[in-house]
């Protein structure tokens, strides 16, 4: 019998009881005792159908919970190719634009989201975005483990070797937001990586003095302090995926040691602290105190982030991550290309001509035949040939 054919049934023995109690009034007073049996037997059969209709709803709707279960059912092993094909999306390189810069702006009201940890800030500017609770963090102890507001390298205890050979970092989800430090060209001599042996720990980025410097993404400042090292006024960011940004050389400082600040707030402004030869940003990324190149994260000509999750491989670090930058080694490097500059500027060339000679030649140039032969790599019996371009000095 079908659940729907009990409950029929259960309705019609419901119908039955009242006209079972209208005939009870028209019997005589000697079967009314019988009558009451008869009407207690029927409201027992009653209960028992209703019992069992009840009983067959509930297997019904366990039948209908089980084939819901069954549809919504997720094979473990596909939602692992799913994660990892989301995780493989957020690797590839993009182009990430910078959110707006909220320095100047008023806050209109906070609201909450839904979300314990998550707030939506309204900006005078009809613009809005969701900020994490300053309180929280990914990892609580982010901003407890290895903190330090006035040594730059907190991280002595961590070895490199106990470093894992690579680890995925967040650099961007629906709630951190990204921001340009600042938008130009790399110094040509002022990229990461050795030079002349020498190890350039993050990049130069030349700029006007005062211009405004931004913090990458949202976390707690760490340093903000005048470094005598060769930094200058310096500014160190410590964020809740692990990185730390550093912004030095600057002409001021708008932040406090242990302040939070969000991606696109100003933070300090361009200039020529320290052991500098010139108003530029020199910006570093670390990890666990271990510096890699900048680039691999921003394209600072366009100002755009490259990717939203970052896989920073072991094999990026420097080896002398954990000495910081050596400013010496900056300025060395920088009065050895004025020379070259001004040997390449003093440098000239001469086009053969018909009847040319290398006597000629270095009488014209105020220089020797012995000169002109060791600057090209030629004999003074080598032939000359119409429209060659020889060096002369």
């Amino acid at each position: 019998m079908t659940s729907k054919s009990v409950i029929l049934l259960a309705s019609a023995l419901l119908l039955a009881a009242p006209v079972s109690a209208a005939r009870k009034n028209r019997v005589t007073r000697s079967n009314e005792t019988d009558l009451q049996h008869k009407v207690d037997s029927l409201n027992a059969i009653i209960a028992s159908r209703n019992a069992a209709v009840d009983s067959l709803q509930m297997l019904l709707d366990a039948t209908n919970a089980a084939a819901d279960a069954s549809q919504n059912y997720i094979d473990p092993e596909q939602a692992a190719a799913d994660s990892i094909a989301r995780v493989q999306r957020r690797l590839k390189p993009t182009r990430i634009s910078s959110t707006f810069d909220s320095s100047d702006l008023a806050v209109l009201d906070t609201l909450d989201s839904g979300a314990e940890a998550v707030k939506v800030v309204l900006y005078a500017n009809s613009m809005w975005r969701y900020v994490r609770d300053r309180e929280y963090a990914k990892d609580s102890t982010i901003f407890e483990r290895y903190w330090d507001t006035n040594g730059l390298f907190p991280y002595k205890d961590v070895k490199y070797t106990d470093l894992p050979n690579s680890v995925v970092i967040d650099l961007l989800d629906s709630l951190n937001s990204y921001h340009y430090p600042y938008k130009g060209k790399i110094h040509p001599r002022g990229k990461y990586g050795p030079r002349r042996g020498r190890q350039h720990q993050g990049i130069d980025l030349p700029l006007k003095t005062g211009e405004p410097i931004y913090a990458t993404f949202s976390g707690r400042v760490r340093i903000s302090q005048y470094n005598r090292g060769g930094y200058g006024n310096l500014v160190i960011i410590r964020h809740d995926n692990g990185l730390e940004t550093y912004y030095g050389h600057l002409s001021e400082r708008k932040v406090e040691p242990g302040e939070w600040v969000e991606a696109g707030q100003v933070i300090g402004l361009g200039g020529s602290t320290g052991r500098s030869t010139g108003p530029h940003l020199h910006f570093e990324t670390r990890y666990y105190g271990q510096s890699f190149d900048p680039q691999r994260l921003i394209d600072f000509e366009s100002g755009e982030l490259c990717r939203e999750m970052f896989l920073l491989k072991k094999s990026y670090f420097s080896i002398y991550s954990n000495a910081g930058q050596d400013f010496d080694d900056e300025e060395a490097n920088e009065a050895q290309d004025k020379k070259e500059d001004a040997e390449k500027a003093a440098m000239q060339y001469h086009k053969i001509r018909s009847g040319d000679t290398l006597g000629a030649i270095a009488r014209r140039y105020g220089t020797t035949v012995t000169n002109i032969c060791r600057l090209n790599g030629i004999k003074s019996t080598t032939v000359l040939r119409v429209g060659r371009t020889l060096r002369v000095r």
